[in-house]
C-alpha cells in the first residue's frame, strides 16, 4: 500500500521511535519538534560541512559514496548528505526518497531540520520513511514529505540527511516483482516471498522542494523575538469565529525602509490564512509585525479578510 505523509497536528502524540527489526511502514505518532531523540551535533562540526543548494520545485540527488560527506559524531553511520533550502519563498513541501539498489540494499534516512543559526529545529526519524512500491517512473524506495513553514526573518533552513547504527540492524521488506505485475494487471497475486532489503551506510537519496500549504512545521525563532520560540508542528485548531472583532491596532510610525515586496506577500498570506481558520489574534500580531516591517497593505489585507469571514 502507498502511503503519503503530511503533519496533521491533532493526529501527533508522544511516545514513539521504537523499532522493530523489520521496517515497513512509518510510525504515525512521530513528533518532529522532539530533537532531543536526534544525534547531538556540534555546531562547529555542522559548519564544516558543504551545504548544496536546493532550489524550488527542484530535485537535488546525492550519491552518498561519492558525494556524501564525513561527520564523525557518536549516532551517525557513514556519510551525510546536507542541503541548504531558502526560507523566504513561504511554506515549503519536501520529499525525501531513498532508493532500493540492485543488490537488494537501501540507505535509511534520517532527516535533521535546522534554522539558519543551525539550531535543530525539527527531527524525522528513518522510522517515518515508508516503503513505496515501484512505480513506471520510480523504483522501490524509503520515501517521505515534511511541510515546514520558516519563521518570519529567516532566509535560509538545512536540511541533513544520515542514517545510524541502529538502522544499520534492521530491513525492509518490499514487494516481489511477480506481485507487482499481477495487481497492476487485476491477476491472481502469486504466494511467493517478498525480498528483504539490508540497509546499508550507501546509497541514493533524492530531496525535491516547491511551496505548499496547511500544517507544517515552524523552524526557527519568530521574527523579532529575543529568543528562540518553540518549535510548532501543524496548526491547533482554531476557536470558532465570532463578531465582532476587535479592532486592528493604531498603524506604527512608518519605519525608514520599506518591506520587501516578498515579505509583503508572505505577511499577507499568513494574515489571510489565520483569518479563515478563525484564529484573529494571530492575525491581528501578524498585522502588527509587518507594519512595524513597513508594510502599506497588512492593514487592508486584515480589514477586507475580516470582512469577507464575517
Amino acid at each position: 500500500m502507498k502511503m503519503k505523509k503530511s503533519l496533521v497536528a491533532l493526529s501527533l502524540c508522544a511516545g514513539l521511535l521504537a523499532s522493530a527489526p523489520t521496517v515497513t511502514f512509518a510510525d504515525v505518532n512521530i513528533v518532529p519538534q522532539n530533537t532531543s531523540a536526534a544525534p547531538a551535533i556540534p555546531t562547529d562540526a555542522l559548519q564544516q560541512l558543504t551545504w548544496t543548494p536546493v532550489d524550488q520545485s527542484k530535485t537535488q540527488s546525492t550519491q552518498l559514496s561519492t558525494g556524501g560527506q564525513q561527520l564523525n559524531v557518536p549516532g551517525i553511520s557513514g556519510p551525510v548528505a546536507a542541503y541548504s533550502v531558502p526560507a523566504n519563498i513561504g511554506e515549503l513541501y519536501l520529499t525525501l526518497s531513498s532508493e532500493v539498489d540492485k543488490r537488494t540494499q537501501v540507505f535509511a534516512p534520517n532527516v535533521l531540520i535546522l534554522d539558519q543559526n543551525m539550531t535543530p529545529s525539527a527531527y524525522f526519524p528513518s522510522s517515518y520513511f515508508t516503503y513505496q512500491e515501484p512505480g513506471v517512473m520510480s523504483a522501490d524506495r524509503l520515501e517521505g514529505e515534511m511541510r515546514l513553514t520558516p519563521a518570519l526573518g529567516q532566509q535560509k533552513i538545512y536540511v541533513l540527511v544520515f542514517t545510524t547504527p541502529q538502522d544499520l540492524q534492521q530491513t525492509t521488506t518490499l514487494l516481489d516483482p511477480a506481485k507487482a505485475y499481477a495487481k497492476g494487471t487485476g491477476n491472481a497475486v502469486p504466494d511467493i516471498p517478498d525480498p528483504i532489503a539490508r540497509h546499508v551506510t550507501d546509497g541514493t537519496v533524492k530531496l525535491k522542494v516547491k511551496t505548499s500549504s496547511g500544517s507544517s512545521v515552524l523552524v526557527g525563532p519568530l521574527f523579532g523575538a529575543s529568543k528562540p520560540g518553540p518549535v510548532t508542528v501543524g496548526n491547533t485548531a482554531a476557536p470558532a469565529y465570532a463578531a465582532p472583532v476587535a479592532a486592528a491596532p493604531a498603524a506604527p510610525a512608518k519605519p525608514s525602509a520599506p518591506v520587501l515586496n516578498d515579505t509583503e506577500a508572505y505577511f499577507n498570506n499568513a494574515i489571510k490564512q489565520a483569518v479563515a481558520k478563525g484564529d484573529v489574534d494571530k492575525a491581528l500580531k501578524l498585522l502588527d509585525e509587518a507594519e512595524r516591517l513597513g508594510s502599506t497593505s497588512a492593514r487592508s489585507t486584515f480589514i477586507s479578510s475580516v470582512k469577507g469571514k464575517g
